[in-house]
Order: structure tokens, then sequence, then C-alpha cells
């Protein structure tokens, strides 16, 4: 069973030996004290013991998981568009910029596994997914992210509103983002998507729920990448955008 941290309403930790030990203790102090039954002092101090000692065993093993980034995919023949994209933000819950893989409840709950984690932020992976994916389309003369400081004739960026595991009332792995593409020298957008797709997950296990999201955040993003080489087949750039 996965261990939950929540940040709703409401509260999904699984009782720690600590705190057995604890109301345990405090059960033990409070209840009436009788010399006729020294059986049950024992029994109590050695169920103590016991939680005692399993309260020192060995911690919980993190696992950790990641997104699958395309293989590059070698120059083609054709020639490039004269259109260089950098690739800007994408905004997100501080949910998603950390390790801890989300789940959500019915309704606004949400909480984070403890022990079930992500290599990268969400936000890093996809990121990376997604300049992986401009490039291998080999259609712009270049892509860049924003880490680069380049100037680039459009800016790629978007929001991501939900990346993960909800189990009310099927489970499911929930993607949902918006992408808009703007043209740097006119300030103005000129292409968008929205996405939000649920992708079943087959079994109730970290490693499914992470396929899910894998497979869904990948169809999500070459929908977006197909979009935008549509966008520049319906609206050629002039030779010259590509001079600076």
């Amino acid at each position: 069973m996965w261990q939950r941290r929540a940040n709703g309403g409401e509260t999904h930790m699984l009782a720690s030996p600590s705190s057995l030990h604890s109301g345990l203790f405090a059960t033990s102090c409070n209840a009436p004290r009788r010399n006729d039954v020294p059986s049950a002092a024992f029994a109590v101090l050695l169920l103590l013991t016991v939680i005692g000692v399993s309260a020192c065993g060995a911690a919980r093993p993190i696992r950790y998981y990641q997104l699958n980034v395309p293989e590059v995919v070698p120059p083609s023949n054709t020639e490039a568009l004269p259109v260089s994209i950098v690739l800007g933000t994408l905004a997100t819950s501080h949910l998603y910029r950390e390790d801890r893989i989300v789940y959500g409840l019915q309704g606004e709950a949400m909480g984070t596994y403890d022990y079930q984690r992500w290599a990268e932020a969400p936000t890093a992976m996809i990121q990376a997914i997604l300049l992986r994916d401009l490039r291998n389309t080999n259609r712009f003369r270049q892509v860049y992210s924003m880490k680069s400081a380049v100037h680039g004739d459009y800016v790629l960026y978007g929001q991501l509103y939900d990346f993960k595991e909800v189990s009310e009332p099927n489970l499911v792995a929930r993607v949902s983002f918006e992408l808009e593409l703007r043209d740097t020298k006119k300030s103005v957008n000129v292409w968008n998507i929205a996405y939000h797709q649920d992708e079943p997950v087959g079994a109730k296990d970290p490693a499914a729920v992470v396929a899910a999201l894998d497979k869904n955040i990948h169809r999500g993003l070459d929908q977006a990448v197909a979009g935008i080489d549509q966008y520049f087949a319906a609206h050629p750039p002039a030779p010259e955008a590509a001079q600076k």
C-alpha cells in the first residue's frame, strides 16, 4: 500500500509505530492500577517492547520514477523552416515542481506520496520531452530552451494543471495543460492548445500509474507538436524571418 501525505482537508497517513506507542503508553498510564493481576502488566510491557523494537527497524526505501525522453532523430535532408523557437516557462502548482508523485481525491482534495517520487520535477521532465520532440521534427531552424538566453522568433510557453493519479471513481492518470505560441516580433499569440485526458490505470501499482502518466503526457505533447507544425504549414514564414 502506498503511504500518502495529505495536502487537503483529509488525512491519509498510516499510523506510525511511535504514535501507537504513545497511545498505548497513555492508555496504560490512565488505566486503574491493580496489584493482583501481574500477568496483565507483563502483557502490556511485552507489547510495548515489541512495538519499540519494530520502530527501530530499517527505514522504508524510496522508489524513484522518470518519464521516457524520446531518442534523438538524425537530421533529415529536408530544408528546415527559417524559424527559431524558444521553449519558455511551464507555470504550475508547487506540487508539480517537487519530486513527490501527486494523487487526487474526489472533489478538490490532493496529496502526495511519501515513498513514490519522481527522479526530477514533472515540469522539468515534460519540458525536456517537448524540447526533444520539437527538435526531432527537423522542421525548425533552431529550438532552444529558455536557459540558453537566446531570443527566438517564437516563444512556446504554457500551464500545467494536472499530472496526477485520480482514484475516484476509477483509477486514472490525469494530465491537463495549455500551450501557447507567441510571435515575439508582433507580440501576439498565434497558436494554442488545451489538452485534458484521463488515461486508465490497469493496476493499483506505482509503476502502472507512472506508465499511464507517461503515455498520457506523450500523447498530449505529440498533439501539440503536430499542431505547431500544422500552423506553420498554413502560415509559412517569410524568408527574412530568420534574419537578425
